[in-house]
């Protein structure tokens, strides 16, 4: 009884500890018009670092980084909700009038989750090979309702062991990026990712659907999207998927896979600030 009453006060102590942890952790740099970077799901803010130093013109950069990514302390599911909650949090407490947002894959989605509900505060948004709805494309027809923390894939996922998981990882970095230099990174990043974080997180982004939310964007947006694996298809997906949103301009990267800005910098970075520049 006496080892027992220890497991759950271990237990209540670890799930206080993960309650009170931030989901955010920002980064400012530079003076001018806010711009707020955000990145991907188990990606730190620090992807971003090589675009904010190819910024041009005055801009306050806002690098954002995720609870349980990058050595930082996990918290309580649900993950995402969360994140969205301390982003506007942070705008809010931070008194921001006015920002842009650039976001890259879960950082997209995040971008337009603020862009639907604070959409008079978003002046324009860069979407960096980001979709509304992944489980639309993922899992074809199977409703959010089906999506489960619960599940035999992720109880499966869980008890990968290291090998495991260190040959999964390598092999999603190889499919996001042609740059093979930046391969062990993408690797470690998900190697290092809290596990519970990295597989019901990811179960969060599932669930979300934004596409109906499109038709309140105010803020003008541009779409950066890769080529990978086939240009047409797509082309054709995200004009699918982007259907609601009426202000928008959708370019693809030429030679790209999913982390455009390792695979064509420069062209990344001139589209960049063509767009936040005009």
């Amino acid at each position: 009884m006496k080892k027992l009453k220890i497991t759950l006060l271990m237990l209540l102590t670890s799930l206080l500890a993960a309650a009170q942890n931030p989901a955010i952790y920002t980064e400012k740099s530079g003076s001018g018009e806010v711009i707020f970077f955000l990145p991907g799901f188990t990606t730190p803010g620090s992807v971003w670092n090589e675009s904010i130093d190819n910024l041009e013109g005055d801009f306050t950069s806002i690098k954002v980084s995720y609870a349980g990514f990058n050595g930082l302390p996990a918290i309580e599911m649900p993950w995402y909700p969360t994140i969205k909650k301390e982003l506007l949090d942070y705008i809010r407490k931070e008194k921001i009038r006015k920002f842009s947002i650039v976001g890259h894959s879960m950082g997209g989605m995040l971008a337009m989750e603020l862009a639907t509900e604070v959409p008079e505060m978003v002046s324009k948004v860069i979407l960096v090979d980001a979709l509304p709805c992944m489980r639309a494309l993922m899992m074809p027809g199977v409703p959010a309702s089906a999506i489960q923390y619960e599940s035999p894939y992720n109880k499966q996922m869980l008890q990968q062991n290291d090998s495991a998981i260190a040959a999964t990882a390598l092999m999603m970095s190889q499919n996001m990026t042609l740059n093979s230099e930046k391969v062990p990174l993408l690797t470690k990043w998900s190697i290092e990712a809290d596990r519970n974080t990295f597989v019901y997180g990811y179960t969060d982004l599932l669930k979300v659907d934004l596409r109906p939310a499109l038709s309140k964007f105010k803020a003008e947006t541009l779409i950066l999207g890769a080529t990978f694996p086939d240009k047409e298809l797509v082309m054709k997906n995200y004009e699918t998927q982007f259907e609601n949103l009426k202000q928008k301009s959708i370019v693809l990267a030429p030679e790209s896979k999913h982390f455009i800005m390792f695979d064509q910098p420069e062209w990344f970075y001139k589209q960049l600030n063509a767009f936040l520049l005009k």
